[in-house]
């Protein structure tokens, strides 16, 4: 599933791409069970331009000048892809804004669980979804107060939006093992220099991947993205990768080096 440096790539292909061309129409492919914005909602976006995005958590926004927003979220395998008229529209597009000059961005999902809408306030927006600080913003203490008093295991309290916006399955895993850190410890139980670990190799991890643009291939072949299956051999440690299930998700961790606190 896309967190949020993927979300992050997403974006960046529109503000590196899409910015400042206007919106001449949208295309519709097979939409059932996917939301996307109504017809009224498309025709006020026709004729401005986007100028501008925003990234919060996993949430992707790309602004119109004085008008609403629209809002992406990749859902479980949704991404933005970015072409030209002429070239072959990609598979699974859902909805492709049309600018001028043929340039096309393609909201690309095939499981249909991602969401495009229109938004007027970003940041009532954020209020009114409940998402807490965006991972690669929030500081130290707040969160060590946020996630180091929580009660329950590690890796369900930097699941939950709520405490900390834009953290999925992947990276929490990939944060619990770099610290060792097993992931049904109980954060509250944690040492607070293992909370300011946690802190600081979580986004130390997130701003690698942003860096290489959400290729994996670039990233270190010690990590454990690359050896994420059961019965795999731990680079670090020589030990075993294995799985289990934490607070109804799957938790990939190496139970040699990742002891605890």
């Amino acid at each position: 599933m896309p967190e949020l440096p993927e979300s992050d790539a997403a974006r960046r292909r529109i503000a590196d791409q899409c910015l400042n061309r206007t919106i001449e129409g949208f295309d519709l492919g097979e939409v059932s069970h996917v939301e996307l914005p109504s017809k009224a909602e498309r025709d006020r976006l026709v004729g401005t331009q986007f100028s501008t995005t925003r990234r919060h958590g996993k949430y992707i926004f790309a602004g119109t000048k004085g008008g609403p927003w629209l809002h992406v979220h990749l859902g479980m395998s949704g991404s933005l892809r970015v072409w030209e008229e002429g070239e072959a529209e990609p598979d699974f597009a859902r909805l492709t804004i049309r600018f001028e000059g043929g340039r096309r961005l393609s909201f690309h999902d095939p499981r249909k669980f991602g969401v495009l809408a229109l938004v007027e306030d970003v940041d009532a927006f954020i209020e009114d979804k409940g998402l807490g600080p965006d991972a690669m913003q929030i500081g130290d203490n707040a969160f060590a107060d946020v996630i180091g008093s929580t009660r329950g295991a590690i890796k369900s309290a930097l699941l939950l939006q709520s405490k900390l916006a834009g953290i999925g399955n992947l990276w929490s895993d990939e944060t619990l093992y770099r610290c060792g850190v097993l992931p049904d410890a109980r954060a509250c139980d944690l040492e607070a220099a293992t909370i300011s670990h946690l802190h600081r190799a979580m986004q130390d991890i997130m701003g690698l991947v942003m860096d290489k643009n959400a290729d994996y291939s670039q990233l270190p072949q010690d990590w454990l993205i690359h050896h994420r299956e059961a019965g795999a051999a731990c680079p670090r440690c020589g030990g075993t990768i294995a799985k289990k299930t934490v607070g109804g998700r799957t938790a990939y961790h190496c139970p040699e080096h990742q002891t605890g606190a």
